[in-house]
């Protein structure tokens, strides 16, 4: 599919670099941080929709996901990405596979540990507690769009963006390094479900929660019948 709309208007270039940059976003949040009106901002998501670059969802307002009414956000197709990322994801994959060569196998290794020490510096700057929601809320700040749900036995933390969804496609050590930072950071064994890098709509990951699974235990001890023995 050919996209016209980006390069001839550059401020439908801007909004489509917009999403790409701060994750899924609703038409009002695009309007507001690019100065437009509701009325241009509409044409112009109508236009990169019409060319496939942007998709729109159903996603709950605010950064963690509770209970709302669900908004209509937009997010960048897997061929938006290619427009717009495809030199950057090409240099840095190239970058990655001559350090593979040259070095070999721990080095990829050792790159994905200190992107993960990276993150892990950043987050602790912040000062703020480990918990899943406010790790949700850093990750939001660094493009990753995340939200938490509540679950039965724990949360789940969801990044419905990843600005290096095809480096990691081809080293998926950046990943796991990830989902171990979020287990060091947590202080529980979490579970990666789905990755953007593996063709899934979301970068999903569980975080067990031991008050909630002894809480639900408890629960269903408390509705249980007594068994009444036979008769004799």
């Amino acid at each position: 599919m050919k996209i016209t709309a980006p390069s001839q208007d550059g401020t439908r270039e801007l909004v489509a670099r917009s999403i790409l940059e701060n994750g899924p976003s609703t038409a009002s949040v695009l309007g507001e941080r690019l100065g437009i009106t509701p009325a241009g901002i509409r044409r112009h998501l109508d236009a990169l929709l019409a060319d496939g670059v942007v998709e729109a969802r159903e996603m709950r307002v605010g950064a963690v996901v509770g209970r709302g009414r669900p908004s209509k956000v937009f997010v960048m197709s897997d061929l938006g990405r290619e427009t717009f990322e495809h030199s950057y994801d090409d240099l840095a994959v190239s970058a990655l596979k001559f350090m593979g060569a040259r070095f070999g196998a721990d080095s990829i290794h050792a790159f994905a540990q200190s992107r993960a020490d990276d993150i892990e510096r950043k987050f602790r700057s912040t000062g703020a507690a480990a918990t899943s929601r406010s790790l949700a809320k850093f990750l939001t700040t660094e493009g990753y769009a995340a939200s938490v749900s509540d679950k039965a036995v724990g949360d789940e933390l969801c990044q419905h963006h990843c600005p290096i969804a095809h480096v990691a496609a081809e080293y998926p050590e950046i990943c796991e390094a990830e989902t171990q930072l979020f287990s060091q950071l947590l202080g529980t064994h979490v579970q990666r479900l789905a990755t953007i890098a593996h063709g899934d709509g979301v970068c999903t990951t569980f975080i067990p929660s031991p008050n909630k699974k002894n809480a639900s235990k408890s629960a269903s001890k408390s509705t249980q019948k007594p068994v009444r023995g036979k008769s004799r």
